[in-house]
């Protein structure tokens, strides 16, 4: 384990007696970006109020031409997923439920009058299942061949393939003709991807869709890629009937880019005024990587108090975990774990200076949401969030009380810490705060007792995180990971405990789609904070830690998002 020496920050020993402090060394990566963000320009804001009147207008044509003139069933289901891929289904939210409900009342039974079309009942099945209509996977039997497997004659159609492969991610335990869709999908869509048996543009999008589907897809993300696409597609596109959606799919994306632009700017000014980087030099500055994963979790306009309030207190939680796992000594951690505790601005004085400044700027921070909640009536939130940080910073301490006694707990005890620590409860509890009247009290008494989406989603990023960074934890002197305690408690190898971690993976994935099945214990707008919390873990941490270790991955999906616009 790399070490350093620091002077003791006990200030009741004269300074030439002070003992050192040995303490490790994480040499985390410096950020990417400089002040890259620190500034707004002024003519954005001209733009900004042409975008804005643009997209109003261009609203009410979508409205007309997609939701006023039904159409044919299939082209309204097609029309329906442009909207939602294209990132604009926040503004049609009423027009869409009401659609879906009106195709789920009359072709629930028969969604393509017993035809084989395999596109169109994959596309009706997954847009319902989206929506929370718990729709029978059994309508895929008849797409089976006398020997209960999928007709190989399926293959040849592209479109057809690729709208089965992604309906097959919303499954839920008990679906296992949809295990096997994925698996008939997935082979053979590998297999027309190197053999070139489909247009290049085709191709294109099942080698995006195998590496990662729409059901694990940040919608920013989706949105970008898709305006890409439209711009591209022939004249047999859905779209070239609805050139309205394309132009305000473009308009929107800049114009919400524009104020994640100003959100980001704002955090960036807030960082530099902490100095951080001279005060607590051992922490990771992760401030954009941070704000994109935000933008992860809602985009939307209406959400920006929400986002800014989430941002703020992802850096303190980033700079906290670094404290326990990369700087304090076990003897800081007890009184720190402590501190936090109490949560009283009185414990400062018995913290080191380094603790002092931030345990102080962590409770300015809550002062701050508490503040701005009050006016609108909403402070008893914030004691959801104070708990919530409380439990944190518990189980990160008991994640350092295993390295302080070279313990490595079983794997029960592991989970029952480490899917805490890993912190999307807690960062789900501060995506409530500030998403106004749709949230109530029940959604935070639900989300306080381990609802089964939150359970499925911490054992999903856990395990994710544990399987691309236990490598480079272990060089640095860490707490034991997941891997570590399986191979230990059923002495297994390595790869073994992935393979089972896998596998959970991919039943936990089953479990959050479930909990999207109506009814459902909450509004669906909260589930989809859960969700979308998920997504970005898969984004970030599939095949590496693109969040410690930043590389062209996380570069390049944050310009995508944050700062190259769409050309109109």
């Amino acid at each position: 384990m790399s070490t350093a020496t620091y002077p003791s920050q006990s200030s009741e020993v004269p300074e030439m007696a002070k003992p050192e402090i040995v303490r490790p060394i994480a040499n985390f990566q410096p950020s990417i970006w400089g002040d890259q963000f620190i500034s707004y320009d002024s003519q954005d804001m001209k733009t900004e109020a042409l975008s804005q009147q643009q997209v109003e207008e261009l609203k009410v044509a979508v409205k007309h031409e997609v939701f006023t003139n039904e159409g044919d069933f299939a082209l309204r289901l097609k029309l329906i997923d442009a909207i939602q891929r294209l990132g604009v289904a926040y503004h049609f939210q009423e027009e869409i439920e009401d659609a879906l409900q009106h195709i789920h009342d009359t072709y629930r039974d028969d969604p393509c009058n017993n035809s084989d079309d395999l596109y169109t009942v994959a596309l009706w099945f997954r847009l319902l299942r989206q929506h929370g209509y718990d729709i029978s996977s059994g309508i895929f039997n008849k797409f089976k061949d006398a020997n209960g497997s999928f007709k190989e004659s399926l293959v040849a159609d592209g479109s057809a393939m690729l709208s089965l492969y992604e309906a097959a991610h919303l499954k839920a335990r008990g679906d296992d003709i949809l295990d096997e869709a994925l698996v008939f999908t997935t082979t053979h869509l590998e297999s027309a991807k190197s053999n070139g048996c489909y247009s290049a543009q085709m191709t294109e999008q099942i080698t995006h869709a195998l590496t990662r589907p729409l059901r694990k897809t940040l919608d920013r993300i989706c949105a970008k890629r898709h305006i890409s696409i439209c711009q591209r597609e022939d004249e047999a596109s859905s779209l070239k009937h609805n050139e309205a959606l394309l132009k305000l799919a473009k308009f929107d994306f800049n114009l919400v880019q524009l104020l994640h632009k100003k959100e980001l700017c704002e955090i960036t000014r807030w960082w530099k005024d902490l100095d951080f980087e001279r005060r607590l030099p051992f922490a990771r500055d992760r401030k954009v990587e941070l704000f994109f994963w935000i933008v992860g979790v809602y985009f939307e306009p209406q959400y920006s108090v929400g986002r800014t309030f989430m941002t703020k207190v992802s850096i303190l939680l980033t700079v906290l975990d670094d404290i326990y796992d990369a700087y304090g000594t076990f003897e800081e951690l007890v009184i720190f774990t402590e501190a936090i505790d109490r949560w009283d601005v009185k414990c400062i004085d018995e913290l080191p200076d380094y603790l002092k400044i931030f345990y102080q700027e962590l409770l300015n921070v809550f002062d701050e949401m508490d503040k701005v909640l009050s006016k609108e009536g909403r402070s008893y939130r914030v004691r959801y969030a104070i708990q919530a940080m409380k439990d944190q910073a518990r189980s990160y301490f008991n994640e350092a009380q295993w390295l302080h006694e070279g313990r490595t707990p079983s794997m029960e005890e592991y989970m029952s810490v480490a899917t805490v620590s890993i912190s999307y409860t807690f960062l789900t509890t501060i995506s409530l705060l500030g998403m106004g009247e749709i949230v109530t009290k029940e959604a935070f008494e639900w989300l306080a007792h381990d609802p089964k989406i939150v359970r499925a989603s911490n054992i999903i990023f856990r395990l994710m995180d544990d399987i691309v960074s236990t490598k480079f934890e272990k060089e640095r002197g860490h707490a034991p990971s997941s891997i570590d305690c399986y191979m230990k408690q059923y002495g297994v190898s390595e790869q073994e405990a992935i393979d089972v971690f896998n596998k959970q993976i991919v039943e936990s994935w089953k479990d959050i789609n479930e909990e999207f099945l109506k009814p459902t214990d909450v509004p669906t707008p909260v589930l989809l904070r859960v969700l979308n919390l998920t997504r970005v873990a898969d984004l970030l941490y599939k095949g590496e830690d693109g969040f410690t270790r930043v590389g062209k991955m996380t570069k390049d999906s944050v310009a995508a998002v944050i700062i190259d616009s769409v050309p109109l």
